[in-house]
């Protein structure tokens, strides 16, 4: 047996009957579910899918290798990996992106210090008080950066800020800058933006890194914060952004209005 059937027998062994809506019976014989009920649930023949199992030479197409995700209750790195076993692309990236509440209990522990977290192509997920009393409620990084004239406000050296800021948009979403929700975003920005139409014609990336930004609140004036970056190790498309500066005024941001 491949390594993809392997993966796919130990995978639809570990899904419960109940998982997918299911009865689970009281002469079920197999742990998991059944080959013929992973065919069901993913909309393809027995016979394909068994073939699959036994390591035939198959190459399924990127919507046979979601379906089967979807039907074996992958989560993202699994669904990675069911790509690559079958030889083909990872996914770049689909659906809807959830935070995991322990990612979540940290950004709301963060406070004082701003903290939020970016998806892939850079939603706001989540938001700690502080994060909101200094920026606002926003949806988008990008969007806010360059439609919203509360961030002119908020971040001093504007200008530079807006182009470092697409210029690392541009180096993340590189491996897929011809998916449909980039081509959206991009399109929306440009067009919002002559600053954004202009600098995204240009070439310059830079990478996603820790620094310091100038920025402004009515309640503490102007204040440097420094910043890092973090990976969320089980979904490497999100990023926790927090924020470091002068305990006082972090004190009295995070306990303003928002």
């Amino acid at each position: 047996m491949s390594e993809l059937g392997v993966f796919l027998r130990s995978r639809r062994e570990r899904v419960r009957p109940a998982q997918v809506g299911l009865p689970a019976g009281s002469r079920r014989r197999v742990r998991g579910l059944r080959r013929e009920e992973v065919a069901l649930l993913a909309d393809v023949s027995v016979p394909y899918y068994a073939l699959l199992e036994q390591g035939r030479e198959v190459r399924p197409s990127a919507g046979v290798l979601d379906a089967l995700a979807r039907a074996l209750r992958l989560p993202p790195p699994e669904h990675a990996l069911l790509y690559r076993l079958a030889g083909a692309d990872p996914p770049a990236g689909s659906g809807p992106e959830v935070v995991s509440a322990g990612v979540v209990d940290l950004v709301a522990r963060l406070d004082p210090c701003p903290t939020y977290v970016t998806g892939r192509n850079w939603d706001v997920l989540a938001a700690n008080r502080a994060a909101r009393a200094l920026f606002g409620v926003f949806d988008n990084l990008l969007v806010f950066m360059f439609t919203d004239p509360r961030a002119r406000y908020v971040y001093v050296e504007w200008e530079r800020e807006a182009a470092a800021q697409l210029a690392r948009f541009r180096a993340a979403s590189a491996h897929r800058r011809e998916a449909s929700d980039v081509v959206a975003l991009v399109s929306r920005l440009r067009d919002a933006s002559d600053e954004a139409a202009r600098w995204w014609a240009s070439p310059d990336v830079a990478p996603l890194s820790a620094g310091s930004k100038l920025l402004r609140h009515p309640s503490v004036g102007e204040v440097r914060l420094e910043h890092v970056v973090l990976v969320v190790a089980d979904a490497p498309d999100q990023k926790v952004v927090t924020f470091r500066g002068p305990e006082d005024q972090l004190r009295t941001l995070a306990t303003s209005s928002v």
